[in-house]
């Protein structure tokens, strides 16, 4: 069954803790991103600043026009897995930087990657995320006419987890985990929602049943 991954999105200290707070002690697997302002328009919490308490999964989204350069930070983290966007000036060499360090690699597409513009990208990673969200924002459209990428995804390499990040809710959840998304990672629904264990609660059912 798909996993269902609530997101950081954190412009201050303070938002990120509350975000953190929001997520603890029912979140299996998490997903913080990270924004610098180019690449995507808004500034995040530092890396250097990001925590989390022990127990879930923790994947890194890194939206940086220049990811080496927070490559260190980003390490030290100890995260089990960090993404990094296909589009940025540096992935290839990112990526060959996290070889060996026991952290597992991720590929982010924007909407308007193809799948077969990235294809030696792909045999390099573990996951590929198919972003559909608003860079550095809660919010955005599930655009389902992006979903063929799992497809295609699978296809080039079977072993690929794939993820989705953006407008993802209880309707379309079950849409997503049935076309071969294994995480959704999902930021609004649960972080905006008065009970983010009950959005977190529902999100489970609809999948499991769905």
């Amino acid at each position: 069954m798909a996993t269902v991954c609530p997101t950081v999105t954190a412009l201050t200290t303070r938002e990120y803790r509350k975000q953190m707070e929001n997520i603890q002690g029912f979140a299996t697997r998490i997903h913080i991103d990270f924004m610098d302002g180019h690449f995507a328009p808004t500034v995040s919490v530092p890396v250097k600043d990001a925590w989390w308490q022990k127990g879930p999964m923790v994947d890194l989204h890194v939206m940086y026009q220049k990811p080496l350069e927070q490559l260190e930070n980003l390490v030290a983290l100890k995260p089990d897995m960090i993404i990094v966007h296909a589009e940025s000036e540096q992935c290839v060499e990112f990526l060959s930087e996290l070889e060996g360090l026991g952290i597992k690699k991720g590929l982010a597409l924007l909407k308007e990657t193809r799948v077969e513009d990235v294809e030696d990208l792909v045999k390099l990673v573990d996951h590929v995320l198919i972003f559909s969200g608003d860079l550095g924002h809660f919010g955005g459209v599930a655009d389902i006419n992006l979903l063929h990428k799992a497809q295609l995804l699978k296809q080039l390499k079977p072993s690929l987890e794939i993820g989705w990040d953006g407008g993802i809710n209880a309707e379309n959840a079950p849409v997503l985990a049935a076309g071969g998304v294994d995480v959704l990672n999902i930021g609004g629904f649960i972080q905006k929602a008065e009970n983010p264990e009950s959005a977190y609660d529902t999100l489970v059912k609809e999948i499991s049943e769905g």
